[in-house]
């Protein structure tokens, strides 16, 4: 799947599809700041609050949480 198939949504939304995938949630000073509890302690996945999140950061946040694209939005399409 290429860039144009992910969702175009907002911080929180995405947020919520992450911690689909069993993903905690730490909010910062303008980001949601996501960790695993069966992943490094030092992998944390950061996704800013905005109304709409680049694809492009989506896809690298994806690819280092090891989530498929495919699978990630059809959690966004869950909510």
């Amino acid at each position: 799947m290429g860039v144009k198939g992910l969702p175009l949504e907002s911080g929180k939304t995405l947020k919520k599809a992450f911690e689909a995938f069993g993903w905690v949630a730490h909010y910062g000073k303008n980001h949601w700041v996501l960790t695993h509890p069966e992943k490094p302690p030092n992998l944390a996945i950061s996704i800013p609050d905005h109304r709409q999140v680049s694809r492009t950061l989506l896809k690298t946040e994806l690819r280092k949480a090891g989530i498929a694209e495919d699978a990630f939005c059809a959690a966004c399409d869950d909510l």
